[in-house]
């Protein structure tokens, strides 16, 4: 079967995707039949985060081919339009942003509670304890 879906490539730290259509079995970097684009997911400025002939896209799909979860997102997103992609990229940034704040008040202040609670259940030392 014919899969739509991204090839990792750049360097360390550095992520840069193809869109490649290849088949299911193939490894994720391995050989493919086409290549559809190019997904930049750093993109800063005047560079463009995803570029996909989507032409070509339609024409697999009408053929069989299937999209991968992240690809069929990314084609999604770019139908949407850059501003409202760019609006539901902050939202997102927002929520995650205010769990990771939810979750570092949580552990800040649950290791003073469960400090005293261990504490109290803790059964006090003996000094007998050595004399068996």
């Amino acid at each position: 079967m014919l899969m739509i879906r991204l090839a990792r490539g750049g360097s360390k730290h550095r992520p840069f995707f193809h869109i490649r259509a290849a088949d299911k079995r193939n490894a994720r970097d391995g050989s493919y039949s086409e290549q559809l684009g190019y997904f930049n997911p750093i993109a800063r400025g005047e560079e463009k985060r995803l570029v996909v002939d989507r032409e070509r896209v339609d024409a697999l799909v009408a053929r069989g081919a299937k999209l991968s979860e992240r690809v069929a997102r990314l084609l999604k997103d770019d139908l949407l339009g850059p501003e409202e992609a760019a609006k539901r990229r902050e939202v997102k940034r927002a929520k995650l942003a205010k769990r990771k704040a939810a979750k570092k008040a949580a552990a800040a202040s649950a290791p003073a509670e469960t400090g005293a609670e261990e504490a109290a259940a803790a059964p006090a030392p003996d000094g007998d304890e050595d004399e068996e």
